[in-house]
């Protein structure tokens, strides 16, 4: 773990280092709750209709309020509203272990939490993605990124997943007691790091304006930047393929590789694993080639890779293959993130942010209901191979891109007037 550590003292300030903390203690509650509402769901119900309600109500914020999530971040204080929304995303998760233990939870109370938890997590978003740019400096930003995406994949998907699991047998009330914990957990951190002028958002709204018209400047700032733009259609062209892939791994781990219920976890575990070690090569690569470059390569590669995955004939060459596209897919991921920090005014970064993940979430969304469509009507394979045509398209469309990363164009698109 080396690579983790490097020259921290140097590169970042104390500040990042309470972040960093706080976003490792939440990811690995983050992990039992996503283990443990499915669960509970489906203790509740057999039937996949309720099932499916229940994802579909922690999805709905994104496509609800996550413009209006922007505009409260760039209005208000970054730094306290990410505490705040941990303490009262506690209190729900509190509340939710107590029916519980009582047996008195049912599928319409699980879809208003996750309804409730995604909304919190829309405005946290917000309010993240102004908080890092502000305490990191931007020849900084990609290995501050790496770090905070590692930290994510280990505690939540190589810890928290699993523990949730074990957690839920013994009790289903205690991953979510620990995961009220760990919301506890990290608001406090975010309370005790000390405080920068930075860390809150960029501009105060003028008198008079309203939570629309803040949202459409982000809206319109975002369009006449072309680059971003282009990485704004290209990263939901990704999403579209990484979520559609992601939700059948299941079946084609059991079904075309004939894995059972442990091969499929392992091949999570590959992803996982895949990107952690994509850490130390997110800011490297982007140092060495530039940030289009990666985003360019990175998706030809995914699309060669995710080809692999459909041809694959053994578990051996899966895992091989799904943990490539784990470490390219994080590459491209801290990539697009630090390149939107750099190129946004500070005062629109919420805004700007949130409306690049209502886009991204909305494509996950179609890629998930287009992958079924394919897997069933054509073939499993079939779905591989169409996702990396469309990875290698999303490549190509971002080629036009290229004349654009020499210039700083975020100097050329001045923000919106007051």
């Amino acid at each position: 773990m080396r690579f983790l550590r490097g020259n921290n003292r140097r590169q970042f300030p104390r500040q990042f280092y309470g972040v960093w903390a706080a976003v490792t203690v939440s990811s690995l509650g983050d992990g039992m709750r996503q283990v443990a509402l499915p669960l509970l769901t489906a203790d509740l119900t057999d039937d996949a209709r309720q099932v499916a309600l229940v994802a579909l109500a922690g999805q709905l914020p994104w496509f609800l309020v996550s413009l209006m999530s922007g505009v409260l971040a760039d209005r208000l204080d970054r730094r306290g509203v990410l505490w705040f929304v941990d303490l009262a995303r506690a209190a729900i998760m509190v509340g939710v272990a107590v029916l519980a233990v009582f047996h008195a939870l049912s599928v319409p109370v699980l879809a208003g939490v996750a309804f409730l938890l995604g909304c919190g997590h829309t405005l946290y978003s917000g309010s993240w993605s102004g908080l890092v740019p502000s305490l990191v400096a931007p020849e900084s930003l990609s290995k501050a990124n790496a770090r905070l995406q590692a930290s994510w994949l280990v505690a939540g998907s190589l810890v928290g997943a699993p523990l949730g699991a074990v957690l839920f047998e013994i009790a289903p009330a205690f991953p979510l007691s620990l995961d009220a914990f760990t919301f506890i957990c990290s608001a406090g951190l975010i309370l005790l790091m000390p405080a920068s002028p930075l860390a809150a958002s960029g501009d105060t709204a003028p008198a008079g304006r309203s939570l629309l018209q803040d949202a459409l400047d982000g809206l319109r700032w975002l369009w006449r930047h072309t680059l971003l733009r282009r990485v704004c259609a290209t990263s939901a062209l990704v999403n579209l393929v990484v979520s559609g892939l992601m939700s059948v791994l299941v079946l084609y781990a059991r079904q075309t590789l004939d894995l059972g219920s442990s091969g499929y976890a392992l091949l999570v575990t590959a992803f996982a694993v895949g990107g952690i070690a994509g850490v130390p090569l997110a800011s490297y690569l982007e140092t060495r080639f530039g940030p289009v470059r990666v985003l360019l390569f990175g998706s030809l590669v995914m699309g060669v890779i995710g080809a692999g995955i459909g041809l694959a004939g053994s578990a051996t060459t899966a895992v091989f293959f799904v943990a490539a596209y784990g470490t390219v897919s994080l590459v491209w991921n801290v990539t697009a993130a630090s390149l939107r920090q750099t190129r946004v005014p500070a005062a629109l970064l919420g805004r700007v942010t949130m409306t690049f993940q209502m886009v991204n979430m909305s494509a996950g969304a179609v890629g998930v209901l287009l992958t079924g469509l394919v897997y069933y009507g054509i073939g499993p394979r079939f779905s591989f191979l169409a996702g990396a045509i469309l990875l290698c398209l999303a490549g190509a469309f971002l080629f036009g891109s290229r004349v654009d990363a020499t210039v700083d164009e975020a100097a050329a698109v001045p923000a919106l007037p007051s």
